[in-house]
């Protein structure tokens, strides 16, 4: 059986836990990476250590998120993997939390995770 071999991945949400801990694993296997997250700034030294491109993305952002696989695609080519690792969290007890940010934490896990998957899936036209 013919194992399949990825080209590219994309990582939705990434930062220093979960997300560069499979950036660092893509890249021993040979899959380019490319990076997303609101602010890209925390990502320069994944960036170094793996040759991942950063891109800025707010994944509740239709038009943010079609920007960013059309940027991929352009720069690293179509990825083969996407990995959607964003959140908002929200500290303190349930009764303590404020709706609009939990609407908010909502928006990020739900709606930015549908926006990537079907933009990733079909893309929409800009």
């Amino acid at each position: 059986m013919e194992t399949i071999k990825y080209k590219t991945a994309l990582i939705v949400g990434a930062g220093e836990g979960l997300s560069a801990s499979l950036a660092r694993l893509f890249t021993r296997e040979g899959i380019r990476v490319a990076l997303a997250a609101r602010q890209t700034d925390k990502l320069g030294g994944l960036c170094k250590e793996t040759g991942a491109t950063a891109y800025a993305c707010d994944a509740t952002s239709l038009g943010d998120v079609i920007r960013l696989f059309a940027s991929v695609e352009r720069d690293c080519g179509a990825p083969d993997v996407v990995v959607y690792n964003a959140g908002s969290r929200l500290p303190g007890a349930f009764v303590g939390l404020i709706p609009a940010d939990v609407e908010k934490a909502i928006a990020v896990s739900a709606f930015g995770g549908f926006l990537v998957a079907s933009t990733g899936i079909a893309p929409y036209a800009p």
